[in-house]
């Protein structure tokens, strides 16, 4: 049994953006203390970290150095030289969740091979590495597919919606021709994710199905619980666990998932690491997954994920600055609303800034709360 981690000891994130910040601010509530390691300076997270290393993350000496300073060692950000697990297991440092997890989850081939040789539900795939690849690839993927890269991606790049084969020719060409992945299109009534957390012991919790609305491939709006039949909810949560008892992930990992129109439940991708869905969980849960990934990774036992109210979160891209400075004071004079800023110090469209969120009787009206706090921030009617 692996041996608790107490209050005063030293966690070291890898990533320092704004998942390692919201997990900084959790931990240093529990007494502990934070490093960040990172190429960025001044970072989100380093701004509340008791302290920051800025070096790339292939630099080993640094990672040593940095290694040595901490008592555990988790991520915020996936994509990263699975070299620095290694660095620190050969320190005896604790990696959670494990090198191997990180490293099913950065390529997307290893992750759908993984999750379908488990027995998993995923969208039928194939890899495509040369032009010889690309019938074959047709042929078990059908039309429409998504192509996608299959390394590197988030947030919708590097990826593209395909109808035929010269499309897809276009599609790959237009990548570059790196290594990529084919994937039947899901006819899909819903995207939800669900945000797990387990122990070293084995001990599971989770935050129940979370529905998640895009825009330009870029999450916008999250809502729990997710307005969706309890038992796609439930099956969803049974998928979750199965997912880390199958990777014996210890920590936060959040599953997505596209819930077809015919009720069929298919995993499109996981993040070993808290997720952007589950930041309602702060003012929603009685523990957010922020602390609950401090006690994962810490062998302390797991807290309530009970739901108080309903909430729903909203992104906040830097193109909310395009015009000047947000309405702050607009948005949160409407009430149940809370703002999370995360400390960027420059605004680009696209780039997540910061999160609104609102609590309500039911899910519905937390949504519409959400929705009016963000539009008075540039002084919009609500749309919803």
């Amino acid at each position: 049994m692996a041996t608790p981690i107490l209050p005063g000891a030293v966690i070291g994130v890898l990533g320092s953006g704004q998942l390692g910040r919201m997990l900084a601010l959790a931990a240093r509530a529990m007494g502990y203390r934070i490093h960040v390691f990172s190429p960025d300076r001044y970072s989100p997270a380093g701004q509340v970290a008791d302290h920051e290393i800025a070096a790339p993350y292939d630099d080993a000496g640094a990672l040593t150095q940095f290694m040595r300073g901490i008592d555990v060692l988790t991520f915020e950000f996936e994509n990263v030289d699975a070299a620095a697990a290694r660095i620190a297991e050969e320190l005896d440092v604790p990696v959670r969740p494990g090198g191997w997890v990180l490293q099913t989850a950065q390529q997307r081939v290893v992750e759908k091979t993984f999750l379908r040789d488990a027995g998993l539900p995923v969208a039928n795939f194939a890899a495509i590495e040369t032009p010889a690849d690309l019938a074959a690839a047709i042929s078990t993927a059908g039309f429409p597919a998504v192509l996608k890269t299959a390394a590197f991606g988030y947030d919708g790049k590097g990826q593209a919606v395909v109808h035929d084969a010269a499309g897809l020719e276009n599609a790959w060409s237009a990548l570059g021709g790196q290594p990529a992945i084919l994937e039947a299109y899901v006819e899909f009534a819903a995207e939800i994710s669900v945000v797990g957390a387990r122990n070293p012991a084995g001990q599971f919790a989770h935050y129940g199905a979370i529905e998640n609305i895009h825009r330009d491939h870029i999450l916008d709006i999250s809502i729990a619980p997710a307005r969706i039949i309890p038992a796609a909810a439930a099956q969803a949560v049974d998928l979750t666990h199965a997912v880390m008892e199958e990777l014996d992930a210890v920590g936060v990992l959040c599953v997505e998932f596209f819930l077809a129109k015919d009720g069929r439940l298919f995993i499109n991708e996981i993040a070993p690491r808290p997720h952007n869905s589950g930041h309602l969980t702060i003012e929603a849960a009685f523990a957010s997954q922020f602390e609950q990934q401090v006690r994962a990774i810490c062998a302390l036992p797991l807290a309530d994920t009970h739901q108080a109210r309903p909430a729903a979160m909203a992104n906040l891209l830097g193109d909310l600055w395009s015009h000047g400075e947000p309405d702050w004071a607009a948005a949160l004079a409407v009430s149940n609303v809370k703002l999370h800023l995360y400390g960027k110090r420059e605004a680009r469209p696209g780039r997540k800034m910061g999160h609104l969120t609102a609590l309500g009787p039911d899910a519905g009206s937390a949504l519409a709360t959400v929705t009016a706090a963000r539009c008075a921030l540039s002084g919009e009617a609500s749309q919803s």
